[in-house]
């Protein structure tokens, strides 16, 4: 696994824990379409569905009615990120 991807799940752990703040300073420190998608479901638990909107808009066919539990979400990003 890459440093990248492990930097990313860190954030995704991060964000499960509940750390949104950690999570979110480590996302959006890279742009790729992990970080996007990240990025995306955070701005969608923070509550700010424009931004969350934006963010899903920059993951390449990721759609903000993907998933209704966020925690589903990022643990499928997790898997992805460990594939």
């Amino acid at each position: 696994m890459s440093d990248h991807h492990s930097h990313l799940k860190q954030a995704v752990q991060l964000a499960l824990d509940g750390d949104w703040d950690g999570s979110h300073k480590i996302a959006q420190d890279f742009s790729d379409h992990y970080a996007n998608w990240i990025h995306a479901v955070l701005h969608k638990i923070e509550g700010d569905e424009w931004n969350s909107k934006y963010w899903y808009k920059q993951t390449n066919g990721k759609q903000f009615e993907d998933y209704a539990d966020s925690d589903d979400e990022l643990m499928a990003i997790q898997h992805s990120l460990e594939g």
